[in-house]
């Protein structure tokens, strides 16, 4: 009995010191996410305006929000990055563009529960009448960028960059900043017809 567990006993030392391998650590790994280089065609659709946008987006979706046309929503997806960008044309009046301003002010600022940080950049292009805000919102906030431009008297759009995914700022930050450079690209080509 004593030999039985002693040759059992020098059977597991066999093995387990058998392999001559000694354990290496193996480099940390880092999630590669490689996007294509942006190439953008212009959209010319039955917009009151004209834009560029990246031809990794699956086209563009017009939803119909007034009757009167006075205004509407635009979705542009990107299905590989999982995220749409929504834009909302509202016709300027004489009376609404303050309001409109306030609204698109407030709605960032909603973020700012779940942001760490919100960063606001102006936009003027005096050639085009194309004047605006861009807004960064970082942290684990809902959108991660969001815009709106105007000519201050007939057009009013904005923007606003959503995931279809739970908000986890680290898992997002490569996409989020990609789509940053298309939705600032969509502000600089845009010309109101």
């Amino acid at each position: 009995m004593i030999k039985s567990k002693i040759f059992v006993f020098s059977l597991v030392l066999l093995f387990c010191f058998s392999c001559g391998n000694d354990p290496v650590p193996k480099p940390k790994g880092f999630l590669r996410l490689d996007y294509p280089p942006a190439a953008y065609e212009e959209i010319n659709a039955d917009l009151p305006f004209i834009f560029e946008k990246n031809t990794l987006a699956k086209g563009i979706k017009k939803v119909k929000m007034d009757p009167n046309n006075r205004s509407f929503g635009v979705n542009i997806d990107y299905p590989t990055l999982k995220g749409t960008i929504y834009l909302t044309y509202i016709k300027v009046t004489e009376d609404n563009l303050i309001p409109l301003i306030r609204d698109a002010q407030n709605l960032t600022q909603e973020h700012t529960l779940k942001a760490d940080v919100i960063e606001g950049d102006f936009y003027e292009n005096k050639d085009h009448k194309v004047y605006g805000m861009f807004y960064e919102i970082g942290g684990n906030a809902a959108s991660q960028s969001q815009f709106y431009v105007t000519d201050s008297i007939n057009h009013f759009l904005n923007g606003s960059l959503y995931f279809y995914a739970k908000p986890n700022y680290d898992s997002i930050l490569p996409a989020a900043d990609y789509l940053k450079k298309d939705i600032k690209h969509i502000m600089e080509t845009l010309r109101w017809k």
